[in-house]
């Protein structure tokens, strides 16, 4: 039997990269998929090799920063497949490097919305749905830069330590309900939003980090998705040779 069989997933920032990979990843395991990105091709495109690859999955247009947006995916989700078991927060952005004193305010709220308002939107949302279930996961991506920070990335940074925060204190309240919430930390990844250099990329992460596949997350979540009710939670699961 596959790990997944007979579970359902949302999944945001599924409509490319790590996320796309790891809707693939979960359908192959058997679970049922909703795919949410906020561009239509991409999240139709994602479902469709979700398909491919031996599952049932859908699209659904979602943007992450509004709370009526998500808690439309969630309604979705349930009127599609009939319920919620695992939820991975995964939609995020990036801005230039920049000093906090030289940085853009915009750009620097877009960063914390997205990937801080964004994450909790998502959890908020989740709950109601995975409890009614008994339990489930919430896996939230987060980053190593979020544990350690780094000159020049403080909005990346200080949203991915929210998330980290995050991701501790909604463990312990939802202990209880049987709902598992953890970090998974992929470490620097080939994707669209890893705009950076090679020298950048060194800099941010130190000579000897190992450059990722998307595909290469995919393992670690499917192992943090198929674990069972009070199994472990409130942790952070890095795929980082180290995190300082």
């Amino acid at each position: 039997m596959k790990v997944l069989q007979g579970k359902v997933a949302v999944i945001t920032g599924a409509g490319r990269g790590i996320g796309k990979a790891i809707g693939i990843g979960f359908c192959r395991a058997g679970a049922s998929v909703v795919c949410a990105a906020r561009t239509e091709r991409e999240v139709l495109e994602a479902a469709m090799a979700m398909k491919l690859a031996g599952g049932d999955a859908v699209g659904r247009m979602t943007d992450v920063t509004y709370p009526d947006s998500v808690n439309s995916l969630f309604e979705f989700a349930h009127s599609t497949f009939g319920g919620v078991d695992i939820v991975v927060a995964n939609a995020g952005i990036n801005m230039p490097k920049a000093t906090v004193e030289e940085s853009d305010r915009e750009q620097w709220k877009a960063v914390m919305e997205t990937n801080l308002f964004g994450a909790y939107y998502t959890a908020k949302a989740a709950v109601p749905y995975l409890r009614a279930r008994g339990g489930g996961h919430i896996i939230m991506v987060g980053s190593g830069l979020g544990h350690r920070g780094l000159p020049e990335r403080s909005a990346y940074a200080v949203s991915k330590a929210g998330l980290w925060m995050l991701t501790r204190v909604l463990a312990q309240e939802v202990a209880a309900d049987q709902i598992n919430v953890n970090e998974l930390i992929p470490g620097p990844a080939q994707t669209a939003m890893a705009s950076t250099s090679s020298g950048e990329m060194k800099e941010d992460y130190g000579q000897h980090e190992r450059r990722k596949k998307p595909e290469d997350v995919v393992p670690l979540a499917v192992f943090l998705a198929s674990q069972p009710p009070g199994g472990p939670t409130c942790q952070s699961f890095s795929l980082m040779r180290r995190e300082g």
